[in-house]
C-alpha cells in the first residue's frame, strides 16, 4: 500500500502480510493529522494451549489485541505490553452453557460469579418454553452491563401465554398457533436463535405435536434451530425421543434434546439403546443432538412427578416415590408458601406430618398454589449420566441458575475434576471440545468456541490437577477451585475465585 501526500512531501509504503486493516488506517489518520490510537493489546504466555477442537495440548503464547484474538505460538511481547504468565496451565476458549437460567440472578449479581468461576463466558437463555422478548433482554442488558455473553431461544409457551391470553391448558386454536408463528417470527428476527419448548411443563403439555411442529417450521425458514426439554423424562421417554425426531425430520431443521436424561428407576442401564435410536435417527438425515450436566439429580418443580396431571392421586404419588425420584435423597430447594420445607427431603416433610412419602408429595404440591415450588429429585443413574456425557454428538450444560441446585456454580467444573480427571472418561482435550468447539457449533455460533486468530476472546485459564466443583445441596453457591483467570471479549473477568469489576459481556444474535 502506497499513501503518497505531494503537497507536503511525504509518502508512506505499508507492507502487510494479513488480513488486518488496522495498521493502514492509523497511517491514514497520522498522514492527515487526525487523533488516532494505537490498539489495546495483550500477551498471555506460557500456557498448554487447548483450541477447543478436540486437538491435544500445545506449548504456546497467545496475543489479545482489544477483543479478538490476534495469534498464538512462540510470540514476543511487545515494548510496555502487559503479560499474563500461565504457568504451564491450561487456556482453552471459555466454557459455552447451552443450557442456563443464570440471567434470573443477573439483576442482584451483574459479575455473574456463579457462571465465571465454572469457567462459563456464554449463557444460552430462553430454556423449557419459557423465554423473555429479544428486545426486552436487550433493554435489561443495556441497563445492567453483565460479565458473560448471553444468548437466547424464544420459548413455545411464552408464546401460549401471549398467543392463548394465558388459557394455555388446552391444544391452540389455528389462529392462535397464526399468532404464535408471527411473535416467533420477530423474535428470531431480532436475534433468538429459535425456538425452545418445555413440553413436560403444562404451559406446553397440552400442545398438539402439529403444532410445535408448524412452529418448527416457521424456525427452519428463519434459518433457526430447535431445543426441547422433551415432552416425558421417565414414563412417556420412548415416544418423546420419537416426537423430537419426528419434528427434526419433518421440519428440516437442528434438534437437540435439553439435558438428556433417563429419570425412570425401571429403565436405567438403557443409555446405549437410546444412544442407538438417535444415531439412526442421524443416519436418516435429522441433526440431533443433546446436551448433558454430570449429575444424577435434576431440578425442577415438584409437578413434574405427576406425568398425568392428577395431583391429587395417592396412586400416582406412590408411583412417582418408587420409579421418578427418591423421597429420601430428593430436596425441596425453594418453597414460598412455606419456608420451613427449604432443604428438608421429601421423606423429612413426611415425618413432620406424620404421614407417607406419597402423602407429602401430594401435600407439597397442593400447598405450594401458584407461588411455586422447586425440587432437586435424585432419580438418575450415573452411568447412564456417563454414557450421554461421552456421546459424539452432546456437549455439556449446567442447566443451572444462581443457587438452589449446585450445577449452577459447579457443573463444568465437576465435569472437569471428577469425570475427566478421576474417572478418566474422556480425554481432556475431548472434554473441553464439549464444552466450547462443539457447543458453538450446535448453536450456530461462528466466531467463538474456537481459539483461533479473530475469534472473540473469550478465555479460560486453569489448572486441570486442581480444577474441581466445591458446590453442594448444602452449599450450592461455594466457588470452584482451578479456574485461575477467565476473559470475556478480552477482558479479564474473573481470578483468583473474585469477580473483576469489567462487565464486558454482549449478547450474542442469531447468525
Amino acid at each position: 500500500y502506497i499513501d503518497r501526500h505531494i503537497a507536503t512531501n511525504k509518502t508512506i509504503i505499508l507492507l502487510d502480510n494479513s488480513a488486518n486493516f488496522r495498521a493502514r488506517s492509523i497511517v491514514k489518520q497520522i498522514l492527515n493529522g487526525k487523533p488516532y490510537a494505537l490498539p489495546r493489546t495483550q500477551l498471555i504466555s506460557n500456557v498448554r494451549l487447548l483450541d477447543g477442537t478436540g486437538a491435544p495440548a500445545v506449548a504456546s503464547n497467545l496475543r489479545i489485541v482489544e477483543d479478538r484474538i490476534s495469534d498464538t505460538g512462540q510470540l514476543q511481547p511487545f515494548p510496555g505490553e502487559p503479560v499474563v504468565d500461565g504457568r504451564g496451565l491450561v487456556l482453552a476458549p471459555g466454557f459455552i452453557d447451552s443450557h442456563s437460567h443464570h440471567e434470573r440472578g443477573f439483576q442482584r449479581d451483574p459479575s455473574a460469579i456463579s457462571c465465571t468461576n465454572q469457567g462459563i463466558t456464554t449463557i444460552v437463555t430462553g430454556q423449557d418454553g419459557e423465554s423473555i422478548p429479544v428486545d426486552s433482554l436487550k433493554a435489561m442488558l443495556a441497563m445492567q452491563p453483565v460479565s458473560v455473553n448471553v444468548a437466547t431461544y424464544t420459548g413455545h409457551a411464552s408464546l401460549r401465554e401471549k398467543a392463548m391470553k394465558g388459557d394455555v391448558l388446552r391444544a391452540a386454536s389455528t389462529a392462535e398457533v397464526d399468532a404464535m408463528k408471527q411473535l416467533l417470527k420477530e423474535d428470531i428476527e431480532k436475534g433468538s436463535l429459535g425456538l425452545s419448548t418445555g413440553l413436560e411443563y403444562e404451559e406446553g403439555f397440552y400442545s398438539t405435536k402439529q403444532e410445535v411442529i408448524s412452529l418448527a417450521k416457521t424456525t427452519a425458514a428463519m434459518g433457526g434451530r430447535y431445543i426441547s426439554h422433551i415432552r416425558s423424562e421417565d414414563v412417556n421417554l420412548l415416544s418423546s425421543i420419537e416426537e423430537i425426531i419426528q419434528i427434526g425430520a419433518e421440519a428440516r431443521l437442528p434438534v437437540q434434546i435439553s439435558h438428556f436424561k433417563i429419570a425412570l428407576r425401571s429403565k436405567w442401564g438403557t443409555a446405549t439403546g437410546l444412544l442407538a435410536r438417535l444415531q439412526q435417527a442421524r443416519a436418516a438425515g435429522v441433526n440431533i443432538t443433546a446436551d448433558v450436566y454430570p449429575y444424577t439429580m435434576w431440578s425442577s418443580t415438584p409437578r413434574v412427578l405427576f406425568p398425568k396431571k392428577d395431583f391429587e392421586n395417592e396412586a400416582s404419588a406412590a408411583y412417582a416415590a418408587r420409579e421418578l425420584f427418591d423421597p429420601a435423597a430428593s430436596v425441596i430447594t425453594h418453597f414460598s408458601a412455606n419456608s420451613a420445607y427449604e432443604g428438608k427431603t421429601i421423606s423429612q416433610i413426611a415425618i413432620m406430618h406424620n404421614e407417607s412419602d406419597p402423602k407429602a408429595l401430594i401435600r407439597i404440591v397442593r400447598e405450594a398454589g401458584s407461588d411455586g415450588a422447586a425440587i432437586a429429585g435424585a432419580s438418575m443413574s450415573e452411568d447412564d449420566v456417563v454414557n450421554f456425557m461421552k456421546w459424539n454428538y452432546s456437549n455439556i450444560c449446567s442447566d443451572g441458575a444462581d443457587g438452589g441446585h449446585p450445577r449452577g456454580y459447579g457443573a463444568f467444573t465437576r465435569v472437569l475434576g471428577r469425570y475427566v480427571r478421576e474417572q478418566k472418561i474422556m480425554p481432556l482435550e475431548t472434554a473441553i471440545y464439549k464444552m466450547t468447539g462443539l457447543t458453538a457449533e450446535h448453536l450456530g455460533f461462528t466466531n467463538r468456541g474456537l481459539i483461533a486468530r479473530n475469534y472473540f476472546a473469550d478465555l479460560v485459564l486453569f489448572d486441570p490437577a486442581t480444577v474441581g466443583d466445591w458446590s453442594t445441596m448444602t452449599d450450592s453457591k461455594e466457588l470452584s477451585a482451578g479456574i485461575e483467570m477467565v476473559w470475556v471479549n478480552g477482558q479479564l473477568v474473573y481470578q483468583q475465585q473474585q469477580a473483576t469489576p469489567a462487565r464486558p459481556g454482549r449478547f450474542i444474535a442469531h447468525e
